[in-house]
């Protein structure tokens, strides 16, 4: 369990530490903020697009070595980032990062599960959403720490020898999976990347103003034809990129549609309460960054135990009851006074944190193990591309709320969160029906 640890720390700091080194590479290059942002974006979108295709290949040739070569490409691509001398150098070894990062995040909850006895299994996934939280916690804590020591450089050089470390570790620890008989379906791989690639960068495009809308039209249907070009060739083979046949089991279905309605109502949280603490609020930079730290802190209190729960009890209801917390949460902190003081802020942002938590191990335990176990990898990939769409599908929607209604665009955001959230909770009480 401590290589899966490691990587999956590893790849959820990188996305997080970035962020708060943008300003001084756009200074460094010369670059515009709009420009620097794509470092950020390529990362992102590198790894939705190669989720699935990792999570197929892993069942093919073991999750094993997905997991080795991922973290790989992941630890030589971010040497490439620190050497970068040019803007479009650094985009590069950024997307070869998050081919990497897609490796390890489509393999890790089938190596969990294969690690854990079925027994055990929720405590495993608690584990594991732990860390995530933790990281994601921590991540601009250390992004500032390093910086005030060093070069944005030492953010990406940082990860060759915790990278080799965990190789070695891996290596040695991570378990050995049944291999499947078919070969790798490139077609259905390049049709997975131009759907998920043409409709996150038509959505980016739709957000920017009346010159891209008939842009952003196209790439959004070039990518609905090529999913449907996907799903049709998909529904004729045993064991699919795009796991249409798991899709046809209704506790997974449920499971999959919950976790990208709860992680676009967290993405909309999070990214829409820095601009609402700071542009509304009048807090300052750090008093944002003390604000934001109950939420995550929570999750990673919240999870272990709901995890451990989840052996006992049904997911159905920890996440029912998780979920609606969250859009408690959620609500209160858009109705907060503009003199809330930091405990007024504080225990809703913990109560959105601590429902998030109740939900999430609960429910990829249940994802996870709904699945035949030879299937596994694919139901890894599909939990792994259910949060990365949740998370950009919020992003989206807050970015299009500050183009529609500027001045208010962060109450709106909090208000579809918990909207979204509510939603969520209701398919998590359905699957009591379908267990």
């Amino acid at each position: 369990m401590l290589a899966i640890a490691i990587g999956i720390a590893m790849t959820v700091l990188d996305a997080a530490v970035a962020n708060i080194a943008l300003p001084a590479i756009a200074a460094q290059f010369g670059a515009s903020p709009a420009e620097s942002v794509w470092v950020v974006n390529a990362y992102q979108l590198a790894v939705v697009m190669a989720l699935l295709p990792c999570a197929s290949l892993g069942e093919r040739i073991g999750y094993r070595r997905v997991y080795l070569w991922g973290l790989t490409i992941f630890t030589v691509s971010s040497i490439a980032c620190a050497l970068s001398q040019s803007m479009p150098e650094l985009i590069a070894a950024r997307v070869a990062q998050g081919f990497g990062a897609a490796g390890v995040f489509a393999v890790n909850g089938a190596l969990v599960r294969f690690t854990y006895p079925s027994s055990l299994l929720g405590r495993g996934v608690g584990l594991n959403a732990f860390v995530v939280s933790l990281s994601s916690a921590i991540g601009p804590s250390i992004a500032a720490a390093i910086l005030a020591v060093g070069p944005w450089q030492w953010l990406f050089a940082i990860n060759a020898p915790i990278g080799i470390f965990n190789l070695v570790v891996a290596y040695r620890a991570l378990p050995y999976s049944d291999r499947g008989g078919r070969r790798f379906d490139v077609v259905s791989s390049t049709l997975n990347a131009l759907a998920f690639g043409l409709f996150f960068v038509g959505a980016d495009a739709a957000t920017h103003g009346e010159g891209t809308a008939w842009l952003a039209l196209v790439e959004i249907v070039a990518a609905f034809v090529a999913l449907g070009l996907l799903i049709r060739r998909e529904s004729q083979v045993d064991a699919p990129l795009i796991p249409v046949d798991l899709m046809r089991i209704p506790i997974f279905a449920l499971s999959v549609a919950t976790s990208i309605c709860s992680f676009t109502a967290q993405s909309l949280a999070l990214v829409a309460m820095p601009f609402y603490f700071e542009l509304t609020l009048g807090r300052t930079q750090v008093e944002t960054g003390l604000l934001m730290t109950p939420w995550p802190v929570a999750v990673g209190i919240a999870a272990p135990i709901a995890g451990r729960l989840s052996d006992r009890l049904p997911a159905a209801i920890l996440g029912f009851f998780g979920l609606s917390g969250l859009a408690i949460g959620m609500v209160l902190l858009a109705r907060l006074p503009l003199d809330a003081s930091f405990v007024d802020i504080a225990w809703p942002m913990a109560l959105c944190g601590a429902g998030f938590g109740c939900f999430q191990a609960p429910n990829n335990r249940v994802l996870l193990s709904s699945a035949p176990r030879r299937r596994a990898g694919a139901a890894g990939g599909m939990l792994a591309t259910a949060r990365v769409t949740g998370l950009a599908l919020g992003a989206t929607l807050v970015a299009l709320f500050f183009r529609v209604a500027p001045k208010g665009a962060e109450p709106i955001a909090l208000m579809v969160g918990a909207g979204f959230a509510v939603v969520a909770a209701f398919a998590s009480l359905t699957r009591l029906a379908k267990r």
